[in-house]
């Protein structure tokens, strides 16, 4: 780790920590102010945002990228819509209170539940621009200061995103603008800075690619910095006995439309009795998409659980196994996968209602809803979840 590294990183986190009391002490208004002005200056400073983002798109294509990771790094105006949608929605969610009663105790006393900010909290994750935004978002709402450091391959969209967007949204709420820094520095010693001062930055996000995330775990393990580490993902997608063909091939199309995303459609799981007179068909389908996507059939010479959107060579393939029932499903899944995402299509309600608790989802907290097997904090989707429709997480990395 070199001391330039440590030292931007020790000066970014200085910096919010002076500016944390400015978010701790704002009131709701003023902290949801400050989210629907992120939401409008993303179209205020589309052109900045989009000339900055092209800029890194071209330099990840000279440097060979793959197709899935580049649509995981491009922004467009569509995607800028729904960046800020997504904050409108964030900002209409009510707050958490500060303070709340539990019940009485014997002797007069009386059990509370007293919530206060962590002060600055460090993020590492993957280089996507959208998450610079995401991640600034849910610290503001949280009333938390933050040190940011993405992917070098976004660092420029990162750069413009937070000083046209995060910044100027907080300042004219009323905030300290610096209480959300972003690192300027490239490479992984910024990484390894962020979770190596537990005097400045006590805990730390950690996203991205599995090996590299763990590794960034030990590493703040052994400098007493916690983590909330997400370290691996693919979504599964159980098709049930009781199916609706139509409902399993609009999700199975909808969980493929970006290859590079954590919470894609991975490891599609198929009721035997449908699997001579449904695969065939869901074979043929993906290999008539653009781009290609190939089908790993049995026998599988990888693990099944195995994360296609982190295998540049093959990030176009889909995992596709036979299972006996639901439940034999949510239990492969809790074995083979991480659990960040998985969906049933079935008509059946015993079916879902027999198998989703069954799914024990990833590591960090997350919310579960019947015909919904995620277990990621979705708050992103406003859709009425059931049995027949599912959905794959779409809020994931």
């Amino acid at each position: 780790m070199s001391a330039d590294s440590s030292d931007a990183v020790a000066a970014a986190a200085r910096a919010a920590r002076a500016a944390a009391p400015s978010l701790a002490a704002a009131p709701a208004k003023t902290i949801d102010e400050a989210l629907r002005g992120m939401a409008r200056r993303l179209g205020t400073a589309r052109d900045a945002i989009l000339a900055a983002n092209h800029e890194d798109q071209a330099t990840a294509a000279a440097d060979g990228m793959s197709g899935g990771l580049l649509d995981r790094l491009k922004l467009d105006e569509t995607r800028l819509e729904a960046m800020a949608a997504q904050l409108d929605i964030l900002a209409d969610v009510a707050g958490e209170p500060a303070q709340r009663t539990i019940r009485a105790l014997d002797g007069d006393l009386v059990l509370q539940e007293w919530r206060r900010p962590v002060g600055v909290i460090g993020a590492n994750y993957e280089a996507r621009p959208n998450v610079t935004v995401d991640v600034a978002s849910q610290l503001i709402k949280s009333q938390n200061a933050g040190v940011l450091r993405t992917g070098s391959a976004a660092l420029a969209s990162a750069v413009a995103l937070m000083d046209t967007v995060v910044a100027p949204a907080l300042a004219e709420a009323g905030l300290d603008p610096a209480a959300v820094q972003l690192v300027r520095t490239r490479g992984r010693d910024s990484a390894e800075a962020l979770v190596s001062q537990p005097g400045l930055i006590p805990l730390v996000i950690l996203r991205g690619s599995g090996d590299s995330t763990r590794s960034l775990a030990e590493r703040a393990a052994l400098h007493g910095v916690r983590t909330l580490a997400h370290a691996d993902g693919g979504g599964v997608l159980y098709l049930d006995a009781a199916a609706d063909p139509a409902k399993a091939a609009a999700l199975i199309d909808a969980g493929l439309d970006r290859l590079g995303v954590c919470n894609r459609l991975n490891l599609l799981l198929v009721h035997e009795s449908l699997w001579s007179s449904t695969v065939p068909g869901i074979v043929s389908a993906l290999a008539a998409r653009t781009p290609s996507i190939a089908a790993s059939l049995p026998p599988h010479s990888h693990a099944l659980g195995y994360e296609w959107a982190l295998d540049s060579a093959g990030e176009a393939t889909v995992t596709i196994a036979p299972v006996p029932s639901a439940l034999a499903a949510a239990q492969l899944a809790n074995d083979a996968t991480s659990g960040l995402a998985a969906g049933i299509v079935t008509e059946s309600a015993a079916a879902a209602r027999s198998s989703w608790p069954r799914m024990r989802g990833p590591a960090h907290s997350g919310t579960q809803r019947p015909g919904c097997w995620t277990g990621s904090s979705c708050w992103r989707c406003r859709r009425r979840a059931s049995t027949s429709t599912g959905c794959l997480g779409r809020g994931g990395r």
